[in-house]
């Protein structure tokens, strides 16, 4: 069975308790201590997010009080553990292990060296935004488009002086737009299947609202891009030295599974590498070995957001929210606001797109068909917001991944996302002014 379909079910059962306000302290727990501390501090990087999940993991294991200790640590370890969860770590393992590879070899370096021989500065931005926005839509999946293009991100921004967490951010933002709009995505997958309606009715609805916020983001690349310095001699090529993000690009455009993509990609940097001379077979071994060492933080936030986030299920407080928010709904544009409303809380208790999509997708198609709201329409609303939530989560797997691979904080890429925040705006709009009005 998928491991998607296995958490659903999971998600599906009955929770140890009817819920509360006070199933979702934990996750309060958390942003507080998050926040506070470093407000206290002055400096919003100060605070590690480990160390707030690890605060608001104890306090969700010590107010479980109606089981004994043994059962709570058993409850939150299977958390932890899902299928969903330890499928994100063998991807960060993989592509830290591919990150330091590809730089090692030089693959990064020509890569950027190909690129400022491609796109004048005026037209970086924009260009690495329309980048991500192809290979997203063509893969269907915003962690491989992260993965692959976040290096070249970072190394653009050392070769032309520009913000690397801009850079790194323009990548994230065009990784949701495809993750939103691809026939092959997951999310949209769910959408389709819980509202059931065909994926090119839900597309030809979601385009028309998604397109306004892409070209408006397009737009701000090209005017913010006019402050790029780019040298007047980039440097030579290095063509085989690029051979490893070609794979992967184009491997993953074809539609190969991420992590045979990841393997593939480090396995023609070790080949290219030695061939070449850049690194020895032990020098090779322990880059890949410090790569995946550097992604040892990412993968214990994963696991300890795993954890906290089944104690908020087993307490009912997904349950609750949903609960609580159908209660009253009045008019159409209500229910629409209630199926986004749904879908983003549900998606900041489990920080996992797809599975809040899942996980409030039923609800949502009986609100849709009581309200007179078009399934194709509730399944572009559940798909959008799910993305535009995710995509400003600082410990959702996208932006922890991307965050690893540039050596930079959440935080630091979350200022810059422009395109999560419009496609959210236009969205809400959309829901006002009841656009597309055909629908």
């Amino acid at each position: 069975m998928h491991p998607v379909h296995q958490y659903s079910e999971r998600m599906a059962s009955t929770p140890l308790r009817r819920g509360g306000f006070f199933a979702l302290t934990p996750l309060l727990v958390f942003l507080v201590s998050y926040l506070a501390v470093s407000l206290l501090a002055g400096d919003f990087y100060r605070m590690p997010v480990s160390v707030a999940f690890i605060a608001a993991s104890v306090y969700a294991v010590a107010v479980m009080r109606r089981m004994p200790f043994s059962e709570r640590i058993g409850h939150f370890s299977r958390g932890a553990s899902d299928p969903n969860v330890m499928l994100m770590i063998w991807i960060f393992v993989l592509a830290g292990a591919f990150a330091e590879s590809a730089r090692s070899m030089g693959a990064v370096d020509a890569t950027v060296a190909l690129t400022l021989h491609l796109l004048p500065g005026s037209l970086l931005p924009a260009g690495l935004f329309l980048a991500s926005c192809f290979v997203s839509f063509s893969i269907g999946t915003s962690v491989g488009t992260v993965v692959a293009l976040v290096p070249v991100a970072a190394g653009l921004a050392g070769q032309t002086g520009l913000n690397d967490a801009w850079l790194t951010a323009i990548v994230v933002g065009g990784a949701f737009f495809g993750d939103n709009l691809s026939f092959i995505s997951d999310t949209t997958i769910a959408a389709t299947r819980t509202q059931e309606c065909d994926l090119r009715d839900k597309f030809r609805v979601n385009v028309r609202i998604v397109a306004p916020a892409a070209i408006l983001t397009l737009g701000i690349y090209l005017v913010t891009g006019s402050v790029a310095e780019i040298p007047t001699d980039p440097g030579p090529i290095a063509w085989v030295r690029v051979i490893p993000y070609l794979l992967v690009l184009v491997t993953a455009v074809a539609g190969l599974n991420v992590m045979k993509v990841l393997l593939l990609g480090i396995a023609s940097s070790g080949v290219i590498g030695l061939a070449s001379g850049s690194f020895s077979l032990m020098d090779w071994c322990g880059g890949m070995g410090q790569g995946i060492t550097g992604m040892g933080e990412l993968i214990i936030i994963t696991l300890l957001a795993g954890g906290l986030l089944e104690m908020i299920r087993l307490n009912g407080g997904i349950d609750w929210i949903i609960e609580r928010m159908t209660r009253r709904i009045s008019g159409r544009r209500g229910a629409e606001g209630t199926i986004a409303g749904l879908v983003c809380l549900a998606n900041l208790c489990t920080a996992n797109n797809t599975i809040a999509i899942l996980t409030v997708g039923p609800i949502a198609r009986s609100i849709a068909d009581r309200f007179g709201v078009s399934r194709r329409r509730s399944a572009s609303l559940l798909d959008t917001f799910s993305c535009f939530t995710q995509g400003l989560l600082p410990y959702g797997a996208q932006l922890l991944m991307a965050a690893g691979l540039a050596g930079l904080s959440s935080l630091e890429i979350m200022r810059y996302l422009y395109y999560p925040v419009i496609l959210g705006v236009v969205t809400l709009l959309a829901i006002l002014f009841r656009y597309p009005r055909r629908v």
